[in-house]
């Protein structure tokens, strides 16, 4: 009986022993990757705001974080505010997201100073596979559902099934509203910031008001 208990204790132990190594393993791993993912990920929206804004020679020259409350959520947006090499404002490049028909659809969209599309490129996206795909390339320039050039000013872009000009994606109705609900969020969070906008720069400036 003793023998018995003596095993079934080397067992929990070594167990255990394994699993403080495979942690300490797993955790120098994640330690030596998150720097070089961290400058990847900055490089894509670096190439991402170069793409979107139509330009490879621009400048971001502020970036500015704006929370508002959408349908009783709290979405952020990340503004990038760009120029040329002559100091012309370009507009800027917003990161955006709405719930699709699995997950968050994360959008990146440039816009003219006047609020016209530029381009946009998606980010991330955990819809069915293919949707994801489909919706980086439906809303392009020259193809079905085309986007660019479009100034959500005077009417939010939707769907023709809700009444609007756009042509969804075939069969992938919800996709597809997603997407413009996270691009009409995005202009209205560029142009005018929303009435329960929060930003960061805002705050930044009352701070040094108050002094």
């Amino acid at each position: 009986m003793k023998k018995l208990e003596s095993s079934l204790l080397n067992m929990v132990l070594v167990l255990v022993g394994v699993a403080l190594i495979m942690g300490g393993i797993l955790a120098g791993v994640n330690h030596i990757t998150e720097g070089p993912i961290a400058e990847q990920a900055e490089q894509m929206l670096a190439n991402g705001i170069k793409e979107v804004m139509g330009g490879e020679k621009l400048t971001v020259t502020s970036t500015e974080t704006i929370k508002q409350e959408i349908d009783g959520k709290e979405v952020t947006f990340t503004i990038h505010r760009t120029q040329d090499g002559r100091k012309h404002d370009l507009g800027a490049a917003v990161e955006t997201s709405a719930l699709g028909f699995s997950d968050n659809i994360k959008v990146l969209v440039g816009f003219s100073p006047e609020g016209e599309i530029l381009g946009y490129t998606i980010l991330q996206s955990s819809e069915t596979p293919g949707l994801g795909a489909k919706a980086d390339k439906w809303f392009q320039k020259g193809q079905k559902g085309d986007i660019i050039g479009k100034n959500p000013k005077d009417k939010d872009l939707t769907v023709k099934k809700d009444g609007g000009e756009i042509d969804a994606i075939t069969a992938s109705t919800i996709t597809s509203r997603a997407f413009l609900k996270a691009i009409n969020q995005a202009y209205h969070a560029y142009i005018d910031k929303g009435v329960d906008a929060h930003s960061g720069a805002t705050k930044q400036a009352d701070k040094v008001a108050k002094r």
